[in-house]
């Protein structure tokens, strides 16, 4: 994207215009970080405008992403470190399109967490900053549907850092596999995605690298379709609306 530079209060309001009041005020200081808040915040609009219910799983556009963070809870201080995702249309992962950074972080990274993910406080240092990386990472999601694993980690998180950079809320559809597998396979005793990816067989590599465990997502996504088929549950709407039951 082209830097915006507004000058004077036409540029001002072009920039209210796009994202609203937080990106005109920040233009002031930083015309980079304006056009990213504006880009990030004009994507959330369009997206509530967009229906995606009568979407038919097996042509569904959609982008398997997974976090890494600090730790559990953006609210106590927990920072996101690395964003990954691919994406999917129906069940085919299309593996040459793909989105993967590290994040620049403000707070130290536990050493548990950077002997699970190997990213250490040099390579946080050295990347991009998250509202960077959250605005390149909603340009290759467009407007496409969300899939993690575990949404109760990622989707605070996302939220969290949309409001953060942006003060702007998360508008995408989030599907979340746990959920698809707690109601495709009720009666296991864990829904952790190594449960999953080997009741599918499906073999684990790499874990706790975000594009790693997105591909593995993915394919994880792949496998249930088919299930979900046999089920007469054919649309987003569909899906929603069982899964809303539980």
């Amino acid at each position: 994207m082209k830097p915006i530079r507004p000058t004077g209060k036409q540029g001002m309001w072009n920039l209210y215009k796009m994202g609203g009041i937080a990106p005109a005020f920040t233009s002031m200081f930083d015309p980079r970080s304006a056009q990213h808040m504006a880009f990030i915040r004009s994507m959330m609009k369009e997206q509530r405008k967009e229906s995606m219910y009568e979407i038919r799983l097996q042509e569904m556009e959609a982008v398997v992403f997974d976090l890494e963070t600090t730790g559990f809870s953006p609210y106590h201080g927990d920072e996101i470190i690395a964003v990954g995702a691919v994406a999917v249309k129906g069940g085919v992962v299309l593996e040459e399109e793909t989105f993967y950074s590290t994040v620049q972080c403000s707070r130290k990274i536990p050493e548990d967490v950077i002997r699970l993910t190997g990213i250490t406080n040099e390579m946080a240092a050295a990347s991009p900053d998250l509202l960077d990386v959250l605005s390149r990472f909603l340009a290759f999601v467009h407007r496409r549907v969300l899939i993690a694993h575990g949404t109760g980690h990622d989707k605070p998180f996302l939220r969290s850092a949309l409001w953060k950079t942006s003060k702007t809320a998360l508008t995408h559809r989030i599907v979340d596999t746990m959920m698809l597998g707690k109601w495709l396979h009720p009666g296991m005793p864990h829904y952790g995605l190594d449960i999953l990816l080997e009741k599918y067989s499906i073999r684990a590599e790499n874990r706790h690298h975000a594009l790693a465990d997105s591909l593995m997502t993915a394919q994880l996504w792949a496998g249930m379709l088919a299930l979900m088929a046999e089920k007469n549950v054919l649309t987003l709407g569909d899906l929603y609306a069982h899964l809303s039951q539980r």
